[in-house]
């Protein structure tokens, strides 16, 4: 039988892997492509999934569309649809890990009985065999080793998370604080073992020198407002958001690869969402479409620690 441990989990309830939307909003910005207009991800008049479902009727091949379709009806809390629309977006595009572990996390949120049932599990299994960093997957897969009785397995898998977790990454401390709180219910020292894993984490690289600006300086943050909204969401809903606009924003790089700063803007939505891998992709790609930049492109990249 499995041990009950949602008192193991912070704030008990459904387990999430946390992840600060304010930070990642502050990465994205909400610039738009065209004629410097601002483009807003909320406080639109027209029903957002009303929009949604029309436009995947429309274009049912379009996997961003799934992949906003899902994150918007994960943010209502309707989970089973979320986890419909993810399932379909991971049919589209199944070697991206992302939709796999966040068809994970939908399927999690939406099970009655079981903390983690077995199509969840499958999905983050999925998303490592493609995404070995994949964070979210990873986070997840050692919840079923404590779910399973494998406490110091889970904590050592939790550890080697935070090791690989760049410093100030948005979800730091909520994964430092389920380390702390399994360790302390299951009467496991790991004080020691975390305070080496984040001293072994590579340190953020310095500003740019000579004035030039860092990475994403140009890029404009959320208002204090929309900050504020977004610290209310629930960390689930804060990363479905996170990544759908991550999705919106890659589709426009498609559409106009010669935009330098969105590029740039990628590059550290990426870092921030835990996914070195497809950063390094973002900035090959954008060197490719823009040679001339690739200096420019190349000390962003420094700056944001992509190797």
């Amino acid at each position: 039988m499995v041990e009950d441990t949602s008192a193991k989990r912070p704030g008990g309830g459904k387990i999430l892997f946390g992840l600060g939307l304010a930070a990642v909003l502050a990465a994205l910005g909400y610039r738009a492509f065209q004629d410097g207009e601002v483009e807003e991800t909320a406080g639109e008049t027209a029903d957002p999934i009303a929009v949604l479902e029309e436009r995947v009727g429309e274009q049912p091949a379009d996997v961003a569309a799934w992949q906003e379709l899902a994150f918007a009806r994960f943010e209502r809390g309707e989970f089973t649809a979320a986890a419909a629309a993810y399932r379909e977006a991971a049919r589209l595009d199944p070697e991206e890990a992302v939709l796999w572990s966040a068809l994970g996390e939908a399927l999690v949120m939406a099970s009655q009985r079981d903390p983690l049932p077995p199509d969840a599990l499958a999905a983050f299994r999925k998303a490592v065999e493609l995404d070995p960093a994949d964070p979210r997957a990873r986070y997840f897969l050692a919840v079923k080793r404590d779910l399973d009785g494998d406490h110091d397995g889970a904590l050592g898998a939790w550890l080697d998370l935070m090791e690989d977790t760049p410093p100030g990454a948005p979800w730091e401390s909520d994964l430092a604080r389920t380390i702390e709180q399994v360790a302390t219910i299951n009467g496991i020292d790991v004080s020691s073992r975390l305070e080496r894993a984040m001293a072994a984490r590579s340190v953020q690289a310095p500003a740019a020198p000579g004035g030039a600006f860092g990475a994403g300086d140009a890029i404009p943050g959320p208002s204090a407002e929309q900050v504020a909204a977004a610290a209310s969401m629930a960390p689930g809903e804060q990363r479905q958001m996170a990544e759908g606009m991550v999705a919106s924003l890659e589709s426009k790089l498609v559409a106009d690869p010669s935009n330098v700063d969105g590029w740039v803007m990628l590059m550290r939505s990426r870092m921030t969402l835990g996914q070195p891998d497809r950063a390094r992709k973002a900035l090959a790609d954008a060197v490719a479409a823009n040679p001339a930049a690739a200096p420019r492109l190349r000390m962003q990249a420094e700056a944001l620690g992509i190797r």
